[in-house]
């Protein structure tokens, strides 16, 4: 990932954890896999953040492949900041404030 500052907005980690919980609920094998998603995801753009297209209000979107969450992100010099750790079909653009 280089020397790139990796920053989340305190509600999208509040989203990654709420999710971690959701799944671990009904499996922990799901929690895991929900988390190792999240860490490659962000590991993915950390490396190459303009490769995924221009969204909203600035952000760029990552589309997890297994699970039905988005990535919001954008970046700022040789900061990454994910803005939101959004589900796919709740509340499409709430975060659009952040």
């Amino acid at each position: 990932m280089g020397d790139r500052i990796i920053e989340f907005h305190p509600d999208a980690l509040k989203e990654a954890e709420s999710a971690r919980d959701w799944y671990a609920e009904r499996s922990l094998f799901a929690s895991r896999a929900f988390l190792s998603e999240l860490f490659r995801s962000v590991e993915k753009i950390a490396e190459n953040p303009e490769m995924w297209p221009l969204f909203e209000k600035g952000t760029r979107r990552y589309v997890f492949e297994r699970f039905p969450f988005n990535l919001i992100y954008r970046t700022v010099n040789k900061k990454l900041q994910i803005v939101a750790v959004a589900h796919a079909k709740r509340k499409p653009g709430y975060w659009k404030n952040r």
